[in-house]
C-alpha cells in the first residue's frame, strides 16, 4: 500500500491538490432540500460521494455526521468505504486527542481496523504532542496518515498557539514536533494543519509532510494567498474547501463542476508559482 505521505503526492499530481470536504450542516441540508436527519444525511452523503469520486482527498466532518448517534456512524462509514472504492483517500475530520489508553483506542477507530479507519485522520495535540504517540505509532505502521492542529485561524486558538515556549510559539513547536516524527521523509505521513486566513503561519519548510490548509471560500483564505504559504514547497500545500463548493448541491454535476473550478484555479496557481 505504501506510505501515506507517498499515496497522497501520487494522488494530489493525478487528481489535483485539493481536499473537498463532506460537511453535512443542517443549514445545508435544508438547502438542499433534504431533512436534518439520517435520510437527508444519507442522501447528501451519496450526493457527494457520486460528485468527488475523481478527485484527490475527500474530508467527511465526523461531528456532522456524529450529531445523529448511531445512525449517523452508520452513514459515515458506508461514505468512507463509497469514498474509498472510488479510489479517494479519505481524511476523517475527527480531531481526537487524549492520552494513554483512551489515545489508543481512538487509534484503533481511526486507523486500525475499525469500519470508521481512514487514510488519514486529524488529532489535536493540546495534551501534548507525546501525548498522540500511540495513533502516529497504528497509523504509520498501517499506512495512513496524520493531520496534526498547529495553527487554527478561529480568533479562540491564537491565546495559545501563539504564546511563547522556549523561544518559538507553540505552533511552531507543534509543526518542529511533526517535522521531527516524518524524520528525513521528503513524503512523510505526519502533516500540520495550518488555517488559510493566517497572516503570521508558523515554518513549515522543514516538516516533510503535507500541510492542509482549511478555510479556503467560504471562510475567507482565497487560493492566491496559499503559494509558498509557510515557506511551503511545491505539492506541499493541499487547500480544504467545503461550503464554498457544497453550496452547488445538490445537482451531482453541478457539484462536480464547482469542483473541478476550485481545484484548477489551485492546481494553476501552484503551477505558475
Amino acid at each position: 500500500m505504501g506510505g501515506f505521505g507517498d499515496r497522497l503526492a501520487r494522488a494530489m499530481a493525478q487528481r489535483g491538490p485539493l481536499c473537498l470536504g463532506i460537511d453535512p450542516h443542517p443549514e445545508l441540508l435544508r438547502a438542499w432540500g433534504l431533512g436534518a436527519d439520517a435520510d437527508g444525511l444519507a442522501r447528501f452523503s451519496e450526493i457527494c460521494v457520486a460528485a468527488f469520486g475523481d478527485f484527490a482527498v475527500v474530508k467527511p466532518q465526523v461531528a456532522f455526521f456524529e450529531a445523529y448517534g448511531a445512525a449517523g456512524y452508520a452513514v459515515l462509514e458506508h461514505t468512507i468505504a463509497g469514498l474509498r472504492a472510488a479510489g479517494v483517500l479519505v481524511l476523517a475530520d475527527a480531531k481526537r486527542g487524549d492520552i494513554g489508553s483512551t489515545m489508543a483506542a481512538y487509534a484503533q477507530a481511526w486507523a486500525g481496523d475499525s469500519p470508521l479507519a481512514a487514510d488519514a485522520v486529524t488529532a489535536s495535540p493540546y495534551l501534548g504532542f507525546g501525548s498522540l504517540q500511540p495513533l502516529l505509532d497504528l497509523a504509520l505502521a498501517r499506512g495512513r496518515g496524520v493531520f496534526v492542529l498547529a495553527a487554527t485561524s478561529n480568533p479562540e486558538g491564537a491565546s495559545v498557539q501563539r504564546a511563547q515556549a522556549g523561544g518559538r510559539t507553540v505552533a511552531q513547536s507543534i509543526v518542529d514536533a511533526a517535522a521531527a516524527a516524518n524524520g528525513t521523509d521528503r513524503a512523510g505521513s505526519v502533516g500540520v494543519v495550518v488555517g488559510a486566513t493566517l497572516t503570521d503561519p508558523p515554518d513549515v519548510s522543514a516538516l516533510g509532510g503535507p500541510v492542509l490548509v482549511p478555510g479556503v471560500g467560504a471562510q475567507g483564505g482565497r487560493p492566491e494567498s496559499l503559494a509558498g504559504l509557510g515557506g511551503a514547497r511545491p505539492g506541499q500545500i493541499l487547500p480544504a474547501v467545503s461550503r464554498d463548493v457544497l453550496r452547488a448541491g445538490p445537482d451531482p454535476a453541478s457539484l462536480r463542476g464547482a469542483a473541478e473550478r476550485m481545484r484548477d484555479a489551485v492546481a494553476h496557481l501552484q503551477h505558475n508559482r
